[in-house]
């Protein structure tokens, strides 16, 4: 690899390197060495903006969580409009992408990776999780405000279940990511007893 090669903006390109890497070879293939490489710079690059190898992932975790707070306001502002089935399907879609499904796996297995992502936020250790969490409870509690969840739903209990079921079914992404259709389904069933019905 060469060593004079000057990266601009170069821990966004070693987050996007590495998330190259991480979508192509999996966590077990994401290495300090695999996403110098990936960047086309030199290792040393990387140990000069990042102190170890689970500082950069820390920091790469981080960056990939604070982009889903974007998915998660529009969630948000959709209350009250279309349907909650709707809204739910396309967010869970979102929530659950490709980069996200492949970043939860690596946390899990890195003891380091979670400690630190605890350290640097609460309720950080499982992060994109935590995320996906916290924007499916606060849009199911607005909907409960709007009287289109009923009053008595338990909002912990559908989210739950909402997350947990978006997450099984995004993991096998063989041969792709789940239908609409699918994650719909999902939706429509965990939903069956709390969303109320205009009357005809």
């Amino acid at each position: 690899m060469p060593t004079g090669v000057h990266l601009r903006d170069a821990r966004q390109q070693l987050f996007d390197a590495a998330e190259r890497v991480l979508l192509r070879d999996g966590p077990n293939g994401l290495t300090s060495r695999a996403v110098t490489d990936e960047a086309g710079c030199a290792k040393g690059v990387l140990h000069r903006h990042f102190p170890d190898f689970d500082a950069f992932l820390t920091g790469l975790v981080l960056d990939r969580a604070t982009q889903l707070e974007a998915q998660a306001g529009a969630l948000r502002e959709s209350a009250g409009t279309g349907t909650v089935v709707d809204n739910l399907t396309a967010a869970l879609t979102g929530l659950f992408g490709p980069v996200p499904v492949a970043i939860i796996p690596l946390i899990t297995f890195r003891d380091e990776l979670r400690a630190r992502l605890r350290q640097a936020t609460p309720g950080g250790g499982i992060a994109i999780l935590a995320q996906a969490t916290t924007a499916i409870s606060a849009y199911l509690a607005a909907e409960r405000e709007l009287g289109r969840i009923a009053a008595d739903a338990d909002i912990d209990s559908l989210t739950l279940s909402l997350v947990g079921g978006g997450h099984l079914l995004s993991v096998d992404r063989e041969p792709g990511p789940p239908t609409t259709a699918a994650v719909r389904k999902l939706v429509t069933a965990v939903l069956a007893n709390a969303v109320r019905r205009r009357p005809a």
